[in-house]
């Protein structure tokens, strides 16, 4: 592992993201997806020589899931209307925040976009030849797209003919936040892909890091998630009959809320 490679890393994802001194949130949305997308790029660059089936099938799921939240959130932030209206709250205090702390959180966030990543980083630093966890772990991060994708589309049809209610069919029948369900099984493909390639207990508990800190992300994400929705739906019946007997994260697994709630 190189620390000058691993700069490299760091400075393309600062590049990729800066696009939050715009708008913070951007840091952890837009440019989070552009920063994975340009870490993928950049691997494929670095590494061209020494690329095999495996690590170019890496780089490819993580162009992909980076490209696709990148331009679906933006997407979503210009039609949006009801979008529009949380991100004019969020542009207030955008205005209030002094610009030292972007850059903090700018820094924050990229290296944990590095640590995030590391884990296919050490399949090309220490030259690994391709082995079946390669390929599982792919597939796992494929799967974790195509569910995050699906969820995106079935929630954007749903809201089309409801807008006064969460969505409840398809994968959310099952789980009432497939999206960052599906998150959690991207990065958890990723983070399986170190096992043989990462060398030594630093280098493993830079990934440990990375994984642990996406899914706090993911949980505190559906937390809030959790408590808007209260704010939005709480006076419907159908609301908390649907909360109350489905996960929140996990399908089949019995965790209905991360928040204290109650019906109303």
């Amino acid at each position: 592992m190189s620390i000058s490679e691993l700069g490299i890393i760091f400075v393309v994802a600062l590049v990729c993201s800066c696009c939050g001194f715009y708008k913070y949130v951007w840091f952890m949305s837009i440019g989070y997806g552009l920063a994975v997308a340009g870490i993928g790029v950049s691997l494929l660059f670095m590494f061209g020589k020494s690329l095999t089936i495996g690590t170019l099938l890496l780089c490819m799921v993580m162009i992909m899931y980076g490209t696709r939240l990148s331009s679906f959130l933006f997407v979503r932030e210009m039609r949006n209307k009801a979008y529009q209206k949380v991100l004019a709250k969020v542009s207030k205090s955008d205005k209030k925040m002094p610009f030292l702390v972007k850059l903090i959180l700018w820094f924050l966030l990229c290296g944990m976009y590095v640590l995030q990543t590391i884990c296919v980083y050490s399949r090309f630093a220490h030259k690994v030849e391709d082995s079946m966890i390669v390929y599982i772990s792919a597939f796992i991060s494929l799967t974790g797209i195509v569910i995050e994708s699906l969820a995106d589309l079935e929630k954007s049809n749903q809201k089309k003919l409801r807008k006064d209610m969460v969505a409840t069919k398809g994968l959310y029948k099952y789980v009432r936040c497939p999206n960052y369900n599906g998150e959690i099984i991207f990065w958890t493909g990723i983070f399986l892909s170190g096992i043989g390639a990462i060398h030594g207990y630093v280098e493993w508990t830079m990934a440990f890091i990375g994984y642990v800190l996406i899914l706090y992300v993911m949980f505190d994400g559906a937390k809030r998630l959790e408590k808007r929705q209260k704010e939005n739906y709480g006076e419907l019946e159908e609301y908390w009959d649907y909360v109350d007997s489905t996960p929140i994260l996990f399908p089949f697994v019995p965790i209905y809320h991360l928040s204290k709630t109650a019906r109303r």
